[in-house]
């Protein structure tokens, strides 16, 4: 199956960048006169739902920011995905690599966020069964030569440069002592060979936020941002998965369930361990830097590594 690419939209595009740059007082009329409706979820982008005289619900992605290859590693992933016809993957149907606010135009996906579904262990059963797919596709092209954004080795550096740097900024910090302790744990540890050993690579979205995933009425899981793709292995992703900051509405029992699902065996379990404790712990970094404004969140985060590190983990 080739890309069911549509003609390039230019005269909207431009329409639609002049509207943004502030040419119109109002811009709802303008975009609604455009058939452009805005949709939320861009992040750090803008989302647009194009009603295209060729396609039914386009959604236009305008990219702001372009550092990290954002534009092409998604376009990379989506051409790369869509011969596969997954149902569960936006189809690519053009690129516009203007210089300035490129873009990328594709179907909509529908669907509701997966992280407010009542069961919560189907429902990631079913993100898992849709990550096993993402990995079987052979990797080619620029994804074959581009690790996925914010790896193992990634991590490593902030923990043993940035955050070292930082709490000894800070020697009065009441916390800074145990801060330490932890850090030495890790660093003690051999955590560091395990992550930064070679594994088979596989493909990765790069994002393991929870807010990127849809359940659709089938049952299958959606997902929607391929922004930071690139390869991976899969204990990695497994551990970069469960760590993440949005995962903590998810019990320790359903993601212990899910560990077969997301492609942890006996064979690589320590190394998804390894991988677990130091995302584990560069969450904590990140938290500890806004330690005042995210009080709750940075104690959870910190009782979770403390958790990782005695003999309460249930996934050792």
């Amino acid at each position: 199956m080739s890309v069911p690419l549509i003609d390039l939209p230019a005269d909207l595009l431009a329409e639609l960048r002049r509207v943004r740059a502030g040419a119109d007082n109002d811009r709802p009329a303008a975009l609604s006169a455009l058939s452009l409706r805005p949709l939320a979820g861009g992040m750090q982008n803008d989302l647009y739902l194009w009603t295209s005289p060729h396609y039914d619900d386009v959604v236009i992605k305008l990219y702001v920011k372009t550092d990290r290859q954002r534009v092409e590693r998604k376009w990379a992933a989506l051409t790369l995905l869509a011969p596969h016809q997954l149902g569960t993957v936006p189809v690519p149907l053009w690129h516009d690599d203007a210089p300035v606010e490129p873009a990328i135009g594709m179907t909509r996906l529908h669907g509701q966020p997966l992280i407010e579904a009542a069961d919560q262990l189907a429902a990631l059963r079913a993100l898992a069964h849709t990550t096993t797919q993402l990995q079987a596709v052979p990797l080619t092209g620029l994804l074959a030569t581009r690790p996925r954004v914010d790896t193992g080795e990634h991590y490593m550096v902030r923990l043993t440069q940035a955050w070292p740097e930082l709490l000894a900024s800070q020697p009065n910090d009441p916390l800074m002592p145990t801060m330490q302790r932890l850090l030495a744990a890790w660093q003690h540890s051999g955590d560091a060979d395990v992550v930064a050993a070679p594994a088979a690579p596989v493909l990765s979205r790069g994002d393991a936020n929870l807010l990127n995933w849809m359940a659709s009425d089938s049952g299958a899981a959606c997902c929607v941002d391929f922004e930071y793709a690139g390869f991976s292995n899969v204990a990695f992703d497994a551990a970069d998965l469960i760590e993440h900051i949005s995962g903590r509405v998810v019990p320790d029992s359903i993601w212990t369930q899910l560990l077969p699902d997301l492609g942890v065996t006996d064979a690589n379990r320590r190394q998804f361990a390894a991988n677990q404790r130091t995302c584990a712990l560069r969450w904590l970094t990140i938290l500890w830097k806004q330690r005042d404004r995210r009080r709750d969140e940075f104690t959870a985060q910190h009782e979770r590594v403390e958790m990782l590190y005695s003999s309460a983990n249930p996934y050792v």
